[in-house]
């Protein structure tokens, strides 16, 4: 998490609302090498939950270091992850 007081982050990710100088709430994870892998937008009124975004983070981690496997939704770490397949589709 940043502050952005110069608006120029939220500017270049697109979520600044130039005519009130207000930018939507944007959760962004970028690895590191400057890779998006994960992003959300909120409109002002909608507040954003640390511990999904935390969770979000810890899965991109695992995924960055466990090609071969995928975390479903809600996954948290030491849980059990899945390993990409047509079969699934439909199935979870």
């Amino acid at each position: 998490m940043v502050a952005d007081p110069t608006g120029k982050l939220s500017r270049q990710f697109q979520v600044m609302i130039e005519e009130e100088g207000l930018a939507l709430r944007g959760s962004f994870i970028i690895n590191p090498e400057g890779v998006i892998k994960a992003y959300e937008v909120h409109d002002l009124g909608i507040g954003r939950d640390a511990s999904e975004l935390l969770r979000k983070v810890q899965a991109a981690q695992f995924v960055d270091t466990h090609g071969d496997q995928v975390c479903p939704a809600k996954w948290k770490p030491g849980k059990e992850t899945l390993a990409p397949s047509l079969d699934l589709i439909g199935k979870i």
